[in-house]
């Protein structure tokens, strides 16, 4: 089998989820660049790469000539080190949220289609085998047609550092795990959304840290959100809570437990139905968050099966969050649109 070479780019916190995942599977890391030098030294160290620390993400490419990049940097630094990495020729696996701004995000899809490379953003709640089986069981129809979607995430997380200062921190850089979810579940995308987001009295973050979303999803099917990362008490799971409700039954996931729910019987009289355990569908799923999305890039480098997540995908995920933080400012009900 071949070994594929990468270079990992931003030596933050994020990246030392990344690091175990690509010696495990015997990449060669044949670089590590961030703009603190000092930082792409720990790790080097911490991981006992042999690779050279470096600032200059150009130079580093050019001298390595990696297959694929990871990008662990801060969203505001993706788009330009995305679409340096697709112009050196390299494919790009990278940290959500694609971009800080649809219009960043469209401009990375059209790099990597000119440079006719991979550039797939790892949404790592994917990867997750109660999900996977949420998935499977609402597309064997167990549930019938899906009709409504909830989420509710509710915590209070201290993180300090950039989301402090972001102007909206629980949509863009939560919320997208969740609505990706959403389509992940379902097969839908987003048709339009109207939301409210607002800070809650004794918030510590300076942006708009809740909010209150209503998605209508192609086919009709409506999903609701609510969310707040200033919540203190009785927290959610960090993939949220949902309940998804369709022609024959309901389904929840939360807790992270398996999922469960309730169907109808075939009796078709009585003032409320009969009702019966939702039987799910199994997962297959072996290789879980960050270590799948490694798989199907790597999978894509052997085979050219092209993984779940590609930018030209993705984007539809990151439409959804920059339509609701429009709607939140205007107060109207927004289209969301991708490209």
């Amino acid at each position: 089998m071949a070994k594929y070479k990468t270079v990992v780019v931003g030596a933050g916190s994020i990246s030392n989820a990344w690091f175990p995942k690509l010696i495990e599977e015997k990449v060669d890391i044949v670089g590590v660049v961030d703009l603190n030098l000092e930082n792409a030294k720990k790790s080097i160290k911490e991981f006992g790469l042999t690779c050279s620390p470096s600032s200059d993400l150009a130079g580093t490419l050019k001298t390595t000539q990696p297959d694929f990049i990871v990008d662990c940097t801060i969203p505001e630094a993706h788009c330009a080190v995305t679409c340096a990495a697709l112009k050196a020729g390299c494919h790009v696996l990278g940290e959500k949220p694609m971009a800080n701004s649809l219009t960043e995000a469209r401009r990375m899809v059209r790099a990597a289609e000119k440079a006719d490379k991979l550039y797939m953003v790892s949404q790592s709640r994917r990867w997750d085998a109660n999900h996977d089986i949420a998935r499977r069981t609402l597309a064997a129809n167990r549930i019938g047609e899906v009709t409504m979607a909830n989420c509710d995430f509710f915590m209070a997380i201290h993180f300090g550092g950039f989301r402090d200062t972001m102007p909206s921190p629980l949509i863009l850089d939560m919320a997208i795990h969740h609505f990706d979810l959403l389509r992940f579940f379902t097969g839908k995308d987003a048709v339009s959304v109207y939301a409210h987001e607002f800070n809650p009295a004794g918030s510590w973050y300076a942006g708009d840290v809740a909010a209150s979303c209503i998605f209508e999803m192609s086919d009709g099917m409506m999903f609701t959100y609510r969310g707040c990362w200033c919540a203190e008490g009785c927290p959610t799971s960090w993939n949220g809570n949902w309940r998804l409700t369709g022609t024959k039954g309901t389904m929840l996931v939360e807790d992270d437990k398996a999922p469960f729910g309730e169907v109808v019987t075939r009796v078709k009289s009585g003032f409320a139905r009969p009702l019966q355990p939702l039987k799910t569908v199994t997962s297959p799923l072996k290789h879980t968050t960050m270590h799948g999305a490694l798989r199907e890039m790597l999978a894509y480098l052997r085979t050219g099966k092209m993984p779940q997540t590609p930018c030209q995908d993705n984007i539809k995920s990151l439409a959804m969050v920059f339509a609701a933080m429009e709607s939140a400012k205007t107060g109207k009900r927004v289209p969301v649109r991708a490209m």
